[in-house]
């Protein structure tokens, strides 16, 4: 398991080889084993086979080919839905309308995806995270018919490799771990905590294609701008209002 998870690759580009319903079916259970908040499961996995469906959500993850390319798209929900029809069908007032209940919703969602994508992998298949999933999560309530309770937090392509992509690299782990206490960052520090991966080729190659000074600026300035990134939370903010997770007074 290990070597699974340490050998981790986003990928891309799939074959058109089917995923079995008995590989589906354990990467589904493995992902229910996950831990989750006080055992209430407050998420739900939409399971997308069918082409026509995927040919549906693919305009909302921005059309990536990988969509309809890959045999199984997962879409994992934050979902208090469920949870609450059963606290009034057996006397029970739940009192989940609120952040906190969304943040362990939340939770819940990421930590059962991230499941399914370990048990994927040890299968020998590849996944890819959709970050687009909350961008446009009013289009995906719509086309997967989710009800006042439910939303999308993040979406994830699976099936057979059709690349074999380098790993990617990571920060060293000075520079993630903490002990005892957080120990914040000197400009010495960040210098050389992000030294080797400013000095990448492929950092390199990316600084020439985007004709910017640093790799800081290509997130800031192409990748993750500030006017996007305060256009989506409002949009996404008001879906949460929209589905009944910000209620409270």
């Amino acid at each position: 398991m290990l070597a699974t998870i340490l050998n981790h690759r986003s990928i891309r580009k799939y074959k058109n080889t089917p995923i079995s319903d008995t590989d589906l079916k354990e990467i589904l259970e493995a992902g229910t084993r996950a831990s989750t908040t006080g055992n209430m499961q407050i998420y739900s996995i939409i399971v997308t086979r069918d082409e026509d469906m995927k040919k549906k959500l693919a305009p909302t993850h921005f059309n990536q080919p990988m969509v309809t390319q890959a045999p199984v798209l997962l879409t994992f929900c934050a979902d208090i839905n469920r949870f609450n029809k059963w606290c009034n069908l057996r006397e029970a007032e739940p009192g989940i309308d609120n952040f906190l209940w969304f943040t362990n919703a939340v939770i819940d969602a990421m930590l059962v995806a991230q499941n399914c994508c370990i048990a994927a992998e040890s299968k020998g298949l590849g996944i890819c995270y959709l970050g687009t999933t909350t961008y446009t999560a009013d289009k995906m309530i719509e086309i997967l018919n989710l009800p006042n309770g439910v939303i999308p937090i993040t979406a994830v392509v699976m099936g057979y490799a059709d690349q074999n992509p380098g790993l990617t690299d990571r920060l060293p782990l000075e520079a993630v771990v903490h002990y005892e206490t957080y120990k914040d960052y000197s400009n010495a520090d960040i210098d050389r905590l992000y030294a080797d991966k400013e000095a990448l080729e492929s950092t390199k190659q990316l600084l020439t294609e985007n004709q910017k000074k640093t790799l800081a600026q290509i997130f800031t300035d192409n990748r993750y701008k500030k006017a996007d990134n305060l256009h989506f939370s409002n949009v996404f903010f008001k879906v949460l209002k929209d589905q009944g997770f910000f209620n409270q007074e």
